[in-house]
């Protein structure tokens, strides 16, 4: 039994680190095993010689690339890489007339795809009778959720593989392997090591570059000097795409938990990630309207307010005005009383059309108008004995219906009951003494 080849057999220094440290076989791709391993579903097609066609979804630096070309070699496919950033529809002719003659002579084309987003309709709908008739297998990476990126039919003709962003362990493991290469550990205390770690953000191509940075350093240095000798990451956010949606989404749905340390957490991601704040604003102050509502009345204002001090005072001394609102959001009492009510009221004006208000509620500024009966019958309500007339506002031929049904939370505790002491009035019942209160 031969030996197996060791990770770094052929090295030249020239080369960058992370072309050095590139995987050679597919067991080597660290922090995939959900995708790659024996029994997972990439792993079976590997083991069966049989590959479909595949978009590779994930973050930067989690390997997307590697991976393709290893299906490749591991499948005794020729491999054809393009990129969509600098290829055009002549280059993709160009690939898939080779394929066919390579097809003709029994090999077959691996065409590998990255940032195939940036593709438009037409450009992947000539991917589409190559990849039917088995011309080429094609696998695309993209950084961008394939169901808003990638047109329908191409979807249905290939599987979507969501690659995770590398974590700690394996990460580590990078380190551990690029020591193993240079032949000697890196001049990084341990707290500097965690803060390599975290400074790459999950990206292991980044890693390896800071790696290459570093190693030269005299040692040992500490946290503070490795944050002046490389540059963090830049956090993973597009404000235009679905990074943007993800996050908002995350605030959004944590203050509805009531979980102020999560809200302001995903804050904290949006605002470091270049997200406007007025963007925030915005969409806190919807929040308060639409899970809040009449539970706590003074949640919009606690919106707007940090709204106007945000306009007022910039970043990011208004930031904090966000946050506090965040922090009040969170933790208020929630109902979508409000939302619910005004949902069922649209729908019965969809559904009645234009009927007109009951005649006793209409003004009169004519002669013409009150011959016509027009207010005839109004009774002022603050002005009758119990601040309540009874009177029905509904339009002719419509039954009274219930639209706004408050919940027992927050301030809609009292509505309630003020709202069961009317309809005790409103259908001639003796009220309880305390439901008038």
């Amino acid at each position: 039994m031969s030996e197996a080849p060791s990770l770094f057999d052929v090295d030249d220094a020239s080369r960058p680190l992370a072309d050095r440290l590139r995987p050679r076989t597919l067991q080597d791709v660290i922090g995939q095993d959900h995708l790659l391993a024996a029994d997972a579903p990439i792993g079976r097609m590997v083991g069966t010689q049989r590959l479909v066609s595949m978009v590779l979804w994930g973050p930067p630096g989690c390997g997307k690339t590697t991976i393709a070309r290893l299906l490749a070699e591991q499948t005794d496919l020729a491999f054809e890489p393009l990129s969509a950033t600098f290829s055009g529809v002549a280059d993709l002719r160009k690939v898939f007339q080779v394929a066919r003659r390579r097809r003709e002579v029994g090999q077959g084309t691996l065409l590998f795809v990255d940032e195939i987003h940036r593709f438009n309709r037409a450009q992947q709908d000539s991917f589409l009778p190559y990849v039917e008739d088995g011309t080429v297998v094609l696998v695309g990476a993209t950084t961008e959720n394939p169901s808003f990126e990638l047109n329908g039919a191409l979807l249905s003709r290939s599987q979507v593989f969501v690659l995770k962003r590398l974590d700690d362990a394996a990460l580590s493991t990078l380190i551990t392997r690029a020591e193993a290469l240079i032949g000697r550990p890196l001049p990084l205390t341990d707290e500097a090591r965690q803060a390599l770690t975290a400074m790459a953000d999950g990206d292991g191509r980044y890693l390896l570059n800071m790696i290459e940075q570093v190693q030269a350093l005299p040692a040992p240095v500490g946290p503070a000097a490795l944050a002046a000798a490389v540059q963090k990451r830049a956090p993973l956010y597009d404000k235009s795409q679905e990074g943007h949606y993800n996050l908002i989404s995350a605030l959004h749905k944590s203050m509805r938990g009531s979980d102020p340390d999560a809200a302001l957490y995903w804050l904290a991601r949006m605002l470091d990630g270049g997200e406007d704040p007025l963007f925030i604003a915005r969409r806190i102050t919807r929040f308060a309207t639409e899970d809040i509502g009449m539970a706590d009345p003074n949640a919009v204002q606690q919106a707007l307010a940090a709204w106007d001090v945000y306009e007022r005072l910039g970043s990011p001394e208004g930031e904090l005005a966000i946050a506090q609102a965040v922090i009040y959001l969170a933790t208020a009492p929630k109902s979508i009383g409000v939302y619910r009510g005004f949902t069922k009221a649209r729908a019965a004006a969809k559904r009645t059309g234009s009927l007109m208000p009951p005649a006793h509620i209409l003004n009169a500024p004519t002669r013409l108008m009150k011959d016509l009966g027009y207010g005839k019958g109004y009774q002022y309500d603050p002005a009758t004995e119990n601040g309540f007339s009874g009177a029905n506002y509904f339009p002719e031929g419509l039954p009274r219906e219930t639209f706004y049904e408050p919940t027992t939370f927050g301030y809609e505790r009292a509505f309630t009951e003020r709202l069961r002491h009317w309809a005790q009035l409103r259908h001639g019942d003796t009220p309880l003494e305390s439901d008038a209160d």
